[in-house]
Order: C-alpha cells, then sequence, then structure tokens
C-alpha cells in the first residue's frame, strides 16, 4: 500500500495536534482488518506520540514541561536557533507504529495520536503508511 501523505498547519511554536481521526481515516481507506499503522513525521523540529486525549489540559501540561525541560534559549551553537526544536524532535521520536485490529487502531481507550510541533507555526506532513497482516 502507498503512503498517505497529509498536510497540516500548526498555529504555534509548541503544539500537540490530535491526528487520531487522520490516521483512523487512512486505515478505512485502505480497507484492511488487520496490520499496522506506521505514522512518519519527516521533519527534524517536529514529531509523534500517543498519549491522554480525553482531556486538553494533559497535551497543555506535556507541552509546558517539556519547554522546562528543553528551554528555547541556552547556549545552543546551531546556527539556526532552533536545537531546543530538534532536541524535542529527538526526544518525542519521529515515528510510532499502532496496531490495527478489526479495521480499527487498537488505541486504549485513553489514547490518541498527537503531531506535536516544536519550531511553529508551520505547515507540516504526516505520512501514514498501512501495512496488511
Amino acid at each position: 500500500m502507498k503512503i498517505v501523505k497529509k498536510t497540516i498547519r500548526t498555529t504555534a511554536h509548541t503544539q500537540m495536534l490530535d491526528i487520531t481521526n487522520t490516521v483512523a481515516e487512512a486505515v478505512k481507506e485502505a480497507g484492511i482488518t488487520d496490520g499496522l499503522a506506521v505514522v512518519w513525521i519527516p521533519h527534524t523540529t517536529a514529531a509523534v506520540t500517543v498519549n491522554e486525549n480525553t482531556d486538553p489540559n494533559v497535551c497543555l501540561d506535556i507541552s509546558r514541561e517539556i519547554n522546562k525541560i528543553v528551554p528555547w534559549e541556552d547556549d545552543y551553537r546551531h546556527l539556526e536557533g532552533n536545537s531546543a526544536a530538534h532536541l524535542k524532535s529527538s526526544l518525542f521520536g519521529v515515528s510510532q507504529t499502532i496496531l490495527v485490529e478489526d479495521g480499527k487502531l487498537a488505541l486504549g481507550t485513553w489514547q490518541g495520536v498527537y503531531f506535536t510541533e516544536f519550531d511553529g507555526p508551520r505547515t507540516r506532513q504526516v505520512c501514514i503508511k498501512i501495512v496488511e497482516g
């Protein structure tokens, strides 16, 4: 199956966008019953994670704390001035593999898939590969 590419627009410097429905739609369009959904972020200052999708304060807390752990201003040497975003992307990771069972994402009750922006606002890509099996 081919890679599905979705364009998203972030509106803040640090932001978590719920892309669960986007990934679920790719699974549905692929028409598979069981397999994997691989979510890949082709950027060095963004990432993807799975976390709670019921209370929006969780995303606010994560964003606030990651900014404390990796501050924007520090003694970084990277010339573009966005080293903190590169570090955060590496800490979170640029891919997630989600099980597909009975044609649906096998996420836990409170789980959602989040695109995480660390150098926005920007226009970004999310790549999704559905693997049957």
